[in-house]
This record gives C-alpha cells, sequence and structure tokens, in this order.
C-alpha cells in the first residue's frame, strides 16, 4: 500500500507537521528524507530495510557508497543527499560550538562528535581546540588507526594547540569496537597529553571515547 493510501494521521509528512520532528521514528524520518519507495514496497518499508541492513542511523551515516548502492532504490544520487544533510549536521553544531561555552553545552559537544565519529571504522583521534571563553575555535583529526601512547604523539597536539593560540581543548577519539570503556592505553595517553599541554598552559577539558549512540566523558568518571 502506498503512503497517500495511509490516513493522514500516519503518514510521516504529516504526522511532522502536526506533532514535530521528535515524534516520529527513525523509519518514518528517513522516508520522509527518501520521499519514494520502490515498486512494492513504500519508503517506509525501504527505511526499515535499510535500518535493519546497517542496524541504525548510525551504521547508516557510515555506509560506504558501493554498499548503500547495493540496496534496490538507492543509488549515488540518494548518497549524495544524505551525506549533504550530515555535513549540513555537521556544521550547524560545530558553529553552536563556536558561539557557546562548551562547560554549558556538553550535549552539544557529544552530539557533534557523534556525527563525526560513531559509525568509523578505524580509530580516529580529534580534537576541539578553544579559546579563554571555551569556544570551538578548530576541530582537526589528528591521528588515524589503532591509537595507543606511541601513536598519538603529544608533541604534534601540542604543535597545533599553539598554532591556533588554543587556552583549552577537548580530546575525542572513537572505539570502533561499540564499547565506550576506555582502555588502560586510552588513560595513559590522557596522562601524557595533559602532561604535555601543561607545559604551554593549556588545559584539557575532558576527553570523550565515542561508539555508536554512546559517549562517555572523562571528566565525568572521575578519570581526569
Amino acid at each position: 500500500m502506498s503512503i497517500t493510501d495511509w490516513p493522514v494521521g500516519e503518514r510521516p509528512r504529516e504526522k511532522l507537521l502536526a506533532k514535530g520532528a521528535a515524534a516520529l521514528s527513525d523509519a518514518e524520518l528517513l522516508a520522509i528524507f527518501l520521499r519514494t519507495g520502490v515498486k512494492g514496497r513504500s519508503a517506509v518499508d525501504l527505511a526499515r530495510e535499510l535500518l535493519s541492513k546497517y542496524g541504525s542511523l548510525t551504521g547508516l551515516f557510515a555506509a560506504e557508497l558501493d554498499d548503500f548502492c547495493k540496496v534496490a532504490g538507492m543509488g549515488p544520487a540518494k548518497f549524495a543527499q544524505l551525506q549533504a544533510v550530515l555535513e549540513m549536521s555537521r556544521r550547524a553544531l560545530k558553529e553552536e560550538l563556536q558561539r557557546g561555552d562548551m562547560l554549558n553545552s556538553p550535549q552539544v559537544v557529544r552530539d557533534y562528535l557523534q556525527l563525526l565519529l560513531a559509525g568509523r571504522q578505524q580509530e580516529v583521534f580529534l580534537v576541539l581546540f578553544l579559546n579563554t571563553q571555551h569556544c570551538v575555535i578548530a576541530s582537526e583529526e589528528l591521528f588515524h588507526g589503532t591509537l595507543s601512547q606511541t601513536s598519538v604523539y603529544p608533541r604534534e597536539v601540542v604543535k597545533r594547540a599553539l598554532f591556533y593560540n588554543a587556552a583549552a581543548v577537548i580530546l575525542a577519539h572513537n572505539h570502533p569496537s561499540g564499547s565506550t570503556e576506555p582502555s588502560q592505553s586510552d588513560q595513559l595517553l590522557t596522562s601524557a597529553l595533559k602532561q604535555a599541554l601543561a607545559l604551554v598552559d593549556v588545559t584539557v577539558l575532558d576527553h570523550f571515547v565515542v561508539s555508536s549512540g554512546q559517549t562517555l566523558s572523562f571528566a565525568e568518571r572521575g578519570l581526569l
């Protein structure tokens, strides 16, 4: 059955306009983005298939082009549209980070890091560089691959902090395994970076570990 044959109150677009986007399920939101389904399947059916294939919206957002296009009804144009929506979301959140005190906007930080790091297939180490008002000056992915105290170089982090004349930083990396529990290596690395940055009067405000749908804060855990 086509979505146009559904009761008006159950159609995703009309439901969003009447109740707001938060009232919709992931599949309904995705269906609005897809706009149309394929023969024999509505946009909601297709959205459910995508979510089942990738496990979550985060998994879908991290999909590669070739794999995405294997789903019936999907292609390069839809992939490009999805990436554009994601990039607009990242930029909108980054604008918020640049305007406000990060200590007063912990959820914005988490949302931004989720969009940047969750679903990535390799570990990525990212640094948010902040000014004296704790607003974001820049966001940089500095290291990729298996991260450890030996593969993340404190001197490189210090160099970038000096380049931006940063007063503080927020560290972040992802765990592709899905667990946000910090390893001993994560804790040793954080300690080494704190010590190195302290020598140039740069404060480490937090270190986040990101996985799909979860974000752990070292500061909240008392690990800083």
